[in-house]
């Protein structure tokens, strides 16, 4: 089943709203933020599915206006069923000009025999920012389905001033490739991937803060890498979805809280 989700946000004296919003089954939206001091748009994307079933094909788009915040958040894991064809999801965002825009979704959590083919594209204009969170569970765990998913494939690329400046290539097909080899999981079994860009001062400056934030967790690995361009990718291994969540959503609230600051001194 073809699904589609549009969101455009817009822009009046100070406060980010939701200028058009459209959504067809299972998807829903709801604003989450209508009574928090923060005037930017804070939007929940709930689905009336309990996760992605074999045929589905997710096709989102979101459009960042300028001078616009926007936070997307979701309701809960992300399930994929077990499938005979696979399931697909396109998202295309763009981050207008002094724009910012954060989604940090709830983990994947790929049943057996599940396939999935995702594609991001995400464009940035001048004087913007971006947090873009992933996190992929080995899935039903505790049930012995451990990697038993058919292929989690997930692309996504980031450009600026109409160039590639980041191309992040992810696929896992345990029944062709050891995950627990070296160079790939290494003995973990969930993957969390945040990319923060900033085009007006560069993301650089905020590494080494990640990298605080993470230092007191336990059982993790992680690294932190610059890109061509002003960006930056933070990859964490660990043995808990809740625990990389957790992470990633500390990490998006101190970058958050930094554009509230800044938003209330320019007014």
């Amino acid at each position: 089943m073809i699904s589609e989700l549009r969101i455009v946000t817009g822009y009046r004296t100070g406060i980010t709203f939701l200028q058009e919003g459209y959504y067809t089954r299972p998807f829903k939206l709801a604003d989450i933020g209508a009574y928090r001091a923060d005037k930017a748009l804070c939007l929940m994307l709930m689905t009336a599915s309990p996760g992605m079933l074999d045929g589905d094909d997710y096709r989102i788009s979101v459009t960042v206006s300028k001078h616009t915040r926007l936070q997307l958040q979701t309701q809960a894991y992300q399930r994929l069923y077990s499938m005979q064809q696979g399931a697909k999801q396109h998202m295309n965002v763009q981050v207008q000009e002094g724009a910012t825009f954060s989604y940090v979704p709830h983990p994947i959590v790929p049943h057996k025999d599940a396939s999935f083919e995702g594609y991001n594209r995400i464009e940035l204009a001048e004087n913007c920012r971006l947090v873009w969170g992933e996190i992929l569970t080995c899935g039903r765990k505790l049930n012995g389905e451990a990697f038993q998913f058919k292929q989690f494939h997930n692309v996504t690329e980031l450009f600026y001033r109409g160039k590639l400046v980041l191309k992040d290539n992810l696929l896992i097909q345990p029944e062709r490739i050891n995950v627990m080899a070296p160079g790939q999981m290494e003995g973990y079994t969930h993957q969390a991937t945040l990319i923060y860009a900033d085009t007006r001062t560069g993301a650089a400056p905020v590494a080494d803060r990640l990298l605080e934030i993470l230092s007191p967790e336990k059982d993790i690995a992680y690294g932190v890498s610059q890109t061509a361009g002003p960006a930056l990718v933070l990859r964490v291994l660990g043995h808990g979805a809740e625990q990389l969540f957790n992470c990633l959503r500390k990490i998006e609230d101190l970058l958050w809280k930094e554009e509230i600051v800044e938003a209330q001194y320019k007014l």
